[in-house]
């Protein structure tokens, strides 16, 4: 009798867990242990504009044995700040049209993440330059930087405007 006292609540107790995960009941990343501030830099931050401009010149470079560098950024925008729910790790994701020197207009779709940096101190910032993802580690168009949601919205959205 006492095992099945014990079961039925351990029974009871999965159900008004899994229920409440259904329900979208998170803990925001703010409020865990070891928590995050919430804070990103803006789009327009000329520390992660800095780190796009020398991260894609160096890659370029080392890499594909180009000379392709970034001259310039305009029509930054934000595309969301934490678009994939206060669960998961404070993001804002952008995207901007960069002048590449030789080439011509590319988009840019970036994302900046908290403590997502070297040995997780300060913000990290992912990047892709649209054809130039030669490795494909975005694709297609370097959709995997947007948000879940917004993936093929902001890709017709982007097509339209850039």
């Amino acid at each position: 009798m006492k095992r099945l006292l014990v079961c039925v609540a351990a029974l009871l107790g999965f159900a008004f867990a899994a229920g409440a995960q259904a329900a979208g009941i998170v803990v925001p990343a703010e409020q865990r242990y070891s928590a995050y501030s919430g804070s990103v830099p803006e789009c327009d931050d000329a520390g992660v504009l800095g780190q796009i401009t020398g991260g894609f010149g160096w890659k370029e470079y080392w890499f594909w044995n180009s000379s392709a560098q970034v001259s310039g950024f305009d029509r930054i925008r934000e595309l969301g700040l934490r678009a994939n729910g206060l669960g998961y790790i404070p993001r804002r994701y952008c995207a901007a049209r960069a002048e590449i020197a030789g080439v011509g207009e590319r988009v840019v779709v970036y994302q900046i993440a908290e403590a997502l940096g070297p040995i997780g101190w300060g913000y990290g910032v992912e990047w892709c330059v649209v054809s130039f993802d030669r490795n494909l580690a975005y694709a297609p168009g370097c959709s995997a930087l947007r948000p879940f949601v917004q993936r093929k919205l902001v890709y017709d959205v982007l097509r339209a405007r850039y």
